[in-house]
């Protein structure tokens, strides 16, 4: 009786032994790029907060699986298209010009990678911009005529810079000189009045005018061309695993949430991951950001894609043609759509900027109801953990001085250019003074154009705080 329950046990034991020998452990390798700020959602607040863990599938063919969930950061999209050739990853995040040479260079391996969304972005090309050293006598693109301007090579930035000099008639072979720096070192090369100019992407051309040592000069919107960060997949990873991937999008379809519904707070927790202070942060992910999160493919961004690819094969860093119909592939997004009870369609008409968290912003002076956002400024007040709203700079500059005679210490605050809708930082920012109404403005040839439309005095940042 004994050894036969003892030889039960035995076989009980043996029984899970080899079903746990049989489990099948898939890995999933994701690439990120936590300094990026845009690839938040598809990459640090998926991680931080096991996003990914609670959407991945355990029924059907996944029963039992064990999961091995690996993440990497990168500076930068071109070490991480390499690790994903070489199949170190499986999914990575970057922008739409190392996007492009991802595909392309998974094409010349004989392979292939797919473009499964978008995650943050802007139809009109802001985020990208050009600073100059914060003592420089620039203040426009036309003033760099001869001189040196840096840039990431073969990145967003770079093709915007193109685009720029293009515009100006002038040859990026003599007009100018394009020399290749990485962010980490245009920042020190900004501070020492080492160059000229720099051209660069999210976030830089906001953090470096931030911490006080560049201003910026021309942004992409000038160039009215969409730019935006998004995923790609192994394609055979994806076609092996389609619920993995389909729960990578709900995990960024998750994380777009909770920033929508908490920006300071999202803000905060990126900041500690990133180094990137959160009030850069918030300026693209908050409320009327300067970038739209957004996982659709919207016809701008496909457009931009394929003007990446075709700007990279001038530049010669590619030589073959990738069909940016077939690379883009948005199977993935849409289920995931689908199964959040979400809209993909109607989502792919929606223009709008991110909203307020809450159904109607309320100006924090007045307590009336903001319903133009086109003259939009914001405090953010160190302690507090909402941000404050105002109709207009002068409601916003009235309050400021109540609260700084109070002892308040202040974070940041946030103007809107009245000429594209583009949220600035408010103390670099050039105002246009007409009677009791102020306009804020990112560059001042964008204001002295305003001066000429509808009149006013033009004045810096303390006079406009003065003017009220």
């Amino acid at each position: 009786m004994h050894l036969n329950r003892s030889m039960s046990a035995l076989s009980v034991l043996f029984v899970l032994a080899s079903g746990a020998a049989r489990a099948e452990t898939i890995r999933v390798a994701i690439g990120t790029q936590d300094t990026t700020v845009n690839c938040a959602t598809g990459g640090v607040l998926i991680r931080e907060l096991k996003l990914l863990e609670k959407y991945l599938p355990h029924d059907g063919k996944y029963k039992d699986v064990n999961y091995q969930i690996e993440w990497k950061n990168f500076t930068s999209g071109a070490p991480l298209t390499s690790e994903m050739v070489a199949g170190k990853l499986d999914i990575g995040s970057m922008a739409d010009f190392p996007g492009a040479l991802n595909g392309a260079t998974f094409q010349k391996a004989g392979r292939k990678s797919v473009f499964i969304n978008v995650l943050s972005g802007s139809t009109i090309g802001s985020g990208n911009g050009i600073v100059v050293p914060r003592t420089s006598p620039v203040q426009s693109l036309a003033d760099l005529k001869g001189k040196t301007i840096s840039v990431p090579f073969a990145s967003t930035a770079h093709g915007l810079l193109l685009r720029a000099v293009k515009a100006q008639g002038w040859d990026p072979e003599k007009d100018i000189t394009i020399v290749t720096q990485a962010p980490e070192i245009a920042g020190p090369a900004l501070q020492a009045n080492k160059i000229d100019a720099h051209a660069d992407f999210v976030p830089f051309a906001e953090l470096f005018p931030y911490r006080g040592y560049a201003r910026k000069i021309y942004d992409g919107s000038q160039a009215n061309a969409a730019t935006f960060h998004g995923t790609l997949a192994d394609a055979e990873y994806a076609r092996k695993y389609p619920e993995i991937v389909v729960a990578f999008e709900r995990a960024a379809i998750e994380a777009d949430r909770l920033f929508a519904a908490e920006p300071e707070k999202y803000s905060e927790l990126v900041a500690r991951n990133t180094g990137i202070d959160a009030e850069v942060i918030y300026l693209f992910h908050g409320p009327q950001g300067l970038q739209t999160r957004d996982l659709s493919w919207k016809p701008e961004y496909r457009q931009a894609l394929k003007t990446a690819i075709e700007t990279l094969r001038l530049l010669k860093r590619v030589d073959s043609d990738l069909d940016v119909n077939a690379f883009i592939d948005d199977r993935y997004v849409r289920t995931a759509f689908q199964q959040a009870s979400l809209n993909y369609e109607a989502q792919l008409k929606n223009y709008a900027k991110q909203p307020f968290a809450e159904k109607a912003a309320k100006d924090a002076r007045t307590g009336k109801t903001i319903e133009d956002t086109q003259r939009l400024a914001q405090i953010w007040v160190q302690g507090e953990a909402r941000v404050r709203n105002y109709a207009s700079p002068e409601s916003a500059f009235l309050d400021l001085s109540g609260l700084e005679e109070s002892g308040k210490k202040i974070r940041v605050i946030y103007g809107t250019d009245r000429s594209n809708g583009l949220k600035l930082f408010a103390s670099d920012g050039w105002y246009v003074v007409n009677g009791k109404e102020i306009n804020a403005f990112l560059l001042k040839e964008t204001a002295e154009t305003w001066i000429k439309q509808h009149g006013g005095k033009i004045v810096e940042y303390a006079a406009a705080r003065a003017a009220v």
